[in-house]
């Protein structure tokens, strides 16, 4: 472990750390963020009101429209003067979500990320490379300065440049690899392109996340690339990647709770739900200094648990994401999120791991147009033809499925083998083709 006072801590000691930090962020933000002040006031909350963690609930919520409130800087506890690093996610008003971090800040979170590689399985000899995009997202330059933290061999290289993220993967050997899931998989197609078998690299694990991505497609890439595949969670607005991290076990993602207190939530009442429900998790930050959030409500949907995980740590932990608050699908009065979709897609045989879900308008009623690749043996069998009596009947295995299990009707459009764009940061898998009318409509 990297930190096991922290990671093996009792549940009351750990609970003291947070309510010692908690005191000091609730006081942080009343004192120096207007927007909080004004929040506390009208619901006639003071800094020494928060005796208890359960105390939390009487605070306000924050939500990502607050950021765009508040642009650029309305939610900053410190100066211009004391920020040394911005960085930003994308927004729905075009301007990106503006984050930042003090000195301080910055050696949390190196010290955070480190404790996630560990967690993962990495180690100080190891080799890493970084296929995370660099700039203003915070996963490429998180994922980096947690590793130099921890004091791995660093490879920069970010994402795309495919044929040679594949070079200085068979000639500097890393141990380990973090990017997004749908961006390993076009390295490992690559590979496979190039004659390279994934088999025979180096790489034991790899650190995935930005993007939803179900059980069946980390199926896919230990199988393909033969390496341990775990989940990192984080998000900008708390902090970037590390707030919590699979370890070996895969049986849910340790967070770093003496930097960040979960609850989960029902959507609907906003009240607290029991450990193993699923809700919306909401993240209040405990040290942070340039940007110390409360309660914010992140649109994630999973579940938490308290208890001990085998490897010996007993921080609580979530499950992976389920879907968001704003990406499910509500097609006819039936509920799905893509992720529900792909796992029934990873599963069918003759397909590739990659889709695209359109959604269209038939008349007046909204329709869901599933795009789906073959997979190359099988284009090949048919003699590229996509009418072939073999296609046809992929197509209804497929509508078959997601009706049985998604309980919803879907045109399926089979495609040749390589033809759905590929990404080289967060994959697009829903393409809203209905004029005016937002996924959910």
């Amino acid at each position: 472990m990297y930190n096991p006072e922290v990671e093996t801590a009792s549940r009351t000691q750990m609970e003291e750390w947070q309510l010692t930090y908690l005191k000091g962020t609730v006081k942080r933000v009343y004192e120096n963020v207007d927007f909080y002040k004004k929040k506390f006031d009208e619901l006639g909350i003071r800094p020494e009101d928060i005796q208890t963690m359960d105390d939390i609930v009487k605070l306000p919520f924050t939500i990502k429209k607050d950021f765009r409130d508040t642009y650029p800087y309305g939610l900053f506890a410190e100066p211009i003067e004391n920020i040394i690093r911005i960085h930003g996610s994308s927004g729905t008003s075009g301007k990106p979500t503006i984050v930042g971090y003090t000195k301080n800040d910055l050696k949390n979170w190196g010290s955070i990320v480190a404790r996630a590689i560990v967690t993962a399985g990495g180690r100080k000899t190891d080799v890493f490379q970084n296929a995370y995009g660099y700039g203003l997202f915070t996963g490429g330059l998180g994922l980096h300065q947690g590793a130099e933290e921890l004091g791995v061999a660093t490879v920069p290289i970010s994402g795309g440049n495919t044929e040679r993220q594949i070079t200085l993967i068979k000639d500097l050997k890393p141990r380990g690899i973090c990017g997004t899931p749908s961006y390993i998989l076009s390295i490992i197609e690559k590979m496979e392109e190039m004659g390279i078998d994934p088999h025979e690299t180096n790489l034991e694990y790899g650190i995935f996340g930005a993007e939803a991505w179900s059980e069946e497609m980390r199926s896919t890439l230990e199988k393909r690339l033969n390496i341990k595949a775990v989940d990192i969670y984080g998000l900008s607005e708390i902090m970037g990647p590390g707030v919590a991290i699979e370890c070996p076990e895969q049986d849910g993602l340790h967070i770093a709770e003496d930097h960040f207190y979960v609850e989960v939530i029902d959507v609907d009442t906003l009240q607290p739900v029991a450990d193993g429900e699923i809700g919306e998790l909401v993240f209040t930050s405990l040290q942070k200094e340039a940007l110390p959030i409360i309660r914010y409500r992140t649109g994630d949907l999973a579940s938490i648990t308290h208890e001990k995980c085998k490897c010996g740590r007993t921080t609580t932990r979530m499950s992976r994401v389920k879907g968001r608050t704003d990406d499910m699908i509500i097609i006819r009065g039936v509920n799905v999120f893509p992720s529900e979709m792909e796992r029934e897609l990873l599963q069918i045989k003759g397909l590739t791991p990659v889709y695209q879900i359109h959604l269209i308008r038939k008349g007046a009623m909204d329709a869901i147009e599933l795009h789906v690749e073959c997979e190359k043996a099988l284009y090949n069998e048919v003699c590229e033809d996509l009418n072939h009596e073999a296609i046809a009947q992929l197509k209804g295995k497929i509508k078959r499925q997601m009706k049985s299990t998604c309980l919803i009707s879907v045109d399926v459009i089979v495609n040749p083998p390589k033809t759905i764009p590929r990404s080289e940061g967060k994959a697009i898998r829903v393409v809203d083709k209905r004029e005016n009318s937002p996924i959910g409509v």
